[in-house]
């Protein structure tokens, strides 16, 4: 089931499932990020939480039908596929970076905030920002503050060190967010010792919202509102 789905269905998730959600995605980037391709479309939708034998909340990234590779930034050519020039945006509007949003040329610290979108989203059941339109959406991810996620969660329900990382994510500058994958990925792991969810946690959540063996495979994917969760290519009109 994909994360958008599971959240659209069940509400917002236990801080211990959402640290090992983004542990393994961390694992995911990390690996694609070594190898020069950047996902340019982190999102709920495109996080799948699977059942891997006897393994629960098996974690898997998909979608990766917009990378961008090293190669494509380096060569500055604008005949290769997927390629980010100056005012060709490409992504998701409600999990965007603002570097993306703006055309930047990106590198992996993109695909970390929209993780930090991501766990927004799982933690509060609600979006970072609200908007009516793409292009507001864009204006939001490029100059708003978000509300800290506690904002949204009932009182002391969140633990400080995550909202600090979520927000560390989403911070506008690049160099404010943690350098790579794998440096997120050791703070998450020193939290998870206080927040920790096991796979008798996994086990036990599946059982109680009888989402277990086939029925779990059988689970009707919740399709994105095409506004706000699609990926959208735009290509801004100059400015006067």
């Amino acid at each position: 089931i994909d994360l958008h789905t599971l959240v659209y269905r069940y509400g917002p998730q236990p801080e211990g499932r959402v640290i090992s959600v983004l542990r393994q995605a961390c694992d995911s980037l990390a690996e694609a990020h070594d190898h020069g391709f950047i996902h340019r479309d982190i999102k709920p939708a495109n996080i799948f939480v699977c059942r891997l034998g006897h393994r629960y909340d098996h974690v898997k990234v998909l979608d990766f039908g917009l990378v961008l590779t090293d190669a494509d930034v380096l060569a500055h050519n604008p005949d290769a596929p997927r390629l980010t020039r100056t005012g060709h945006i490409t992504g998701t509007p409600n999990s965007i970076a603002p570097e993306q949003a703006s055309g930047q040329v990106l590198d992996g610290r993109a695909d970390l905030y929209a993780l930090g979108c991501v766990a927004y989203f799982a933690l509060t059941g609600t979006d970072v920002f609200t908007a009516d339109t793409t292009v507001q959406y864009l204006a939001k991810h490029m100059r708003d503050v978000p509300d800290p996620p506690s904002t949204r969660m009932r009182p002391g329900t969140l633990h400080p060190e995550l909202e600090r990382i979520v927000l560390r994510l989403l911070a506008k500058a690049r160099d404010d967010r943690p350098a790579s994958a794998q440096d997120l990925a050791r703070e998450l792991e020193v939290l998870a010792a206080e927040r920790p969810w096991t796979q008798a946690d996994a086990r036990a959540w599946a059982d109680a919202h009888g989402i277990t063996g086939p029925e779990l495979e059988r689970a009707v994917r919740v399709e994105p509102d095409a506004l706000k969760t699609d990926a959208v290519r735009l290509f801004p009109q100059r400015e006067a």
